[in-house]
């Protein structure tokens, strides 16, 4: 069993305001910009700039916690240099700005895909006014919703041999909301092998994204990929994906096959899909064969249907603080006491082969 370690440090009743770095080639934006955030007290811009190189050298020497970066540029394009500046300045969030990256958009996903952890759509020129100072606020507080709550720090202890589970793994199910994408592709990269069971997948996106996701998704992995619909009959080494209208649920069918039955209705906390529906379902499915997984994402969504896993004989694997974008979700799942290992992306996939001990 892979316990997790809680080291107290002093709570920050005061976090410092979040440093930002705006790069837009337009300086009647950077200016907007920056009397946008710095009139808030919660931000800080400490730097403007006008390309992605020479952003990349303000990096280089100077930490920042936050980049609003636009996509057009000249010379390199914001997602081309978008993997260049998360290498330089690893714990720096980047929100794409643009009016060329709709949300629900290929080049959204593909953003999100490559490590974005926000995207905000920019007005036209002349169109700053209040409502979008406010959105754009409110979608960078998300962002930073948890820095006054960075108390208890877990650090992963790996063991050299993986406890088996109860039962052999029957069913994963994975669940993300922001950072997601990108925690998704680290997580796929680290499936060395088919594990041999069906594997749900609930990340929050709205349901213009659905499609582009599934596409993003069938690059990350060699694993068939397919957005769940009613009817669908589980099979092995095939991710299905919830549709951004509906929730992951189960039930059996003739000759005891599992099927999909999508439900549409919100979670009590508003989610849609929601991670807690589809994991209760696995429970109650497949029992101590199920196992879930929690990447990076703001809230709780995924803590009750942990639980229901759990209570059934199943197990639960989380993403750790310093890889999330946002250590809400796994955070949750971590401090009721849930999870039996707290790992980095790339590593979870390895564990959960070893400890389903799935024959190949």
């Amino acid at each position: 069993m892979t316990a997790t370690v809680p080291i107290m440090t002093s709570p920050d009743t005061e976090p410092r305001p979040v440093r930002t770095l705006v790069v837009d080639d337009s300086v009647v934006v950077r200016t907007v910009i920056e009397r946008i955030l710095n009139a808030d007290p919660g931000y800080r811009v400490v730097h403007k700039t006008n390309s992605a190189e020479l952003a990349l050298g303000y990096l280089a020497e100077e930490a920042v916690d936050l980049v609003l970066l636009d996509i057009e540029l000249p010379g390199q394009s914001g997602l081309a240099a978008l993997p260049a500046i998360l290498r330089t300045n690893a714990r720096a969030k980047v929100a794409i700005l643009s009016g060329n990256c709709e949300e629900g958009s290929a080049v959204a996903v593909e953003a999100l895909a490559l490590g974005a952890s926000e995207i905000v759509s920019k007005p036209g020129s002349g169109s700053f006014g209040e409502q979008f100072s406010l959105t754009l606020i409110d979608r960078l507080n998300r962002l930073f919703a948890d820095r006054p709550l960075r108390s208890t720090s877990f650090q992963p202890l790996i063991p050299r041999e993986v406890q088996p589970a109860a039962q052999p793994l029957a069913c994963l199910g994975i669940g993300a909301s922001t950072g997601g994408i990108h925690a998704l592709g680290q997580l796929f990269a680290g499936l060395v092998a088919p594990l041999g069971v069906p594997v749900l997948l609930t990340q929050h996106l709205p349901a213009s994204f659905t499609v582009y996701f599934a596409q993003q998704l069938t690059r990350m992995t060699s694993l068939r990929v397919k957005v769940a619909e009613t009817g669908d009959f589980l099979a092995p080494d095939t991710v299905y994906v919830a549709p951004g209208d509906a929730n992951i649920q189960l039930r059996r069918g003739l000759h005891g096959r599992v099927i999909i039955a999508l439900n549409p209705e919100r979670t009590p906390a508003g989610n849609l899909p929601g991670v807690d529906p589809m994991f209760a379902s696995m429970a109650d499915i497949y029992g101590a064969g199920a196992a879930g997984v929690v990447l990076t994402g703001m809230g709780r969504d995924g803590t009750a249907g942990a639980r229901d896993i759990v209570q059934a004989g199943g197990w639960i694997v989380a993403q750790d603080e310093a890889s999330s974008v946002v250590w809400g979700m796994p955070g949750s799942v971590a401090g009721a006491g849930l999870t039996c290992a707290v790992l980095e992306p790339d590593a979870i996939m390895n564990f959960v082969a070893r400890r389903g001990k799935v024959s190949a």
